[in-house]
């Protein structure tokens, strides 16, 4: 799979976990919304995908997978908190397992085609 699809792959995954996010927390979707949640972690994806290519690992390896999993986390904790929205402990912790369930677990499954 090429550069590109994946970092749409991740990107779109991104807005999906801000997609189930809003609906289980407030029950309807409108797009300022959505925005207000998921700026943050497509941003931290974005600033994880910059460090890949600047160390030039392959987009698609499980590895990198663990690294836009944790910058898309850790970066989008970062800036949620810088912007005045929050981080509970709960929160934290679902948006760790889902986001490394959504970043990691493709390409787990791509390694397993390729085989």
């Amino acid at each position: 799979m090429s550069d590109r699809r994946w970092l749409v792959i991740d990107l779109v995954l991104v807005g999906v976990f801000a997609v189930i996010g809003r609906l289980s927390h407030y029950g309807t979707l409108t797009a300022g919304g959505w925005w207000t949640t998921a700026w943050p972690f497509l941003a931290g994806t974005l600033l994880a995908w910059v460090a890949l290519v600047a160390v030039r690992r392959p987009p698609g390896a499980v590895a990198s997978g663990v690294v836009v999993w944790l910058g898309a986390l850790v970066g989008g904790m970062l800036l949620r908190q810088a912007s005045g929205q929050g981080t509970a402990t709960a929160f934290v912790v679902v948006a760790t397992l889902v986001l490394g369930a959504l970043l990691v677990l493709p390409r787990v499954g791509a390694r397993v085609r390729r085989r």
